[in-house]
């Protein structure tokens, strides 16, 4: 049943697992967020972070991602395609496009052992940690773990 009840004035989502079913919903939630005129923030630590590396080949980290069901990310993704489900890259670049703000934890970087130039180029990133995400939040926001 729906409500009457206020939309957060912001939301704020920390993605840590590693699951490209998680991290895709995660982009897709944000996007859907900042159409109905909700800013958001998502903030990469851990696991999740692999989805915005690129290899040294130059091809997106979330392709070799693992999924839920055991398969790769970029299988799972091309089946989305075929069904008219948003992709990786569709969603990720909605977001950027519709001003979300990408914040990477520092913290996670390092437990990770994943050099900043390793990171995808074409998302504008805002290095920090816990503290920087939370000064970041709303009070009046809503915060997911995903």
């Amino acid at each position: 049943m729906l409500t009457d009840a206020p939309r957060p004035a912001k939301l704020s989502l920390i993605i840590y697992s590693g699951s490209f079913d998680k991290i895709h919903y995660a982009l897709a939630t944000a996007a859907a967020a900042i159409v109905t005129n909700t800013p958001v923030t998502l903030f990469f630590t851990m696991d999740a972070i692999a989805c915005l590396t690129r290899t040294t080949e130059g091809a997106p980290g979330w392709q070799a991602v693992i999924a839920d069901d055991g398969r790769c990310g970029a299988i799972v993704d091309a089946e989305f395609a075929t069904r008219g489900v948003g992709t990786f890259e569709e969603l990720l670049q909605a977001c950027v496009d519709l001003g979300a703000n990408f914040m990477v934890c520092d913290m996670g970087l390092r437990a990770k052992n994943i050099n900043r130039t390793a990171l995808r180029d074409d998302v504008s990133y805002v290095e920090g940690g816990l503290v920087s995400f939370l000064n970041d939040a709303r009070s009046d926001g809503a915060m997911l773990f995903i």
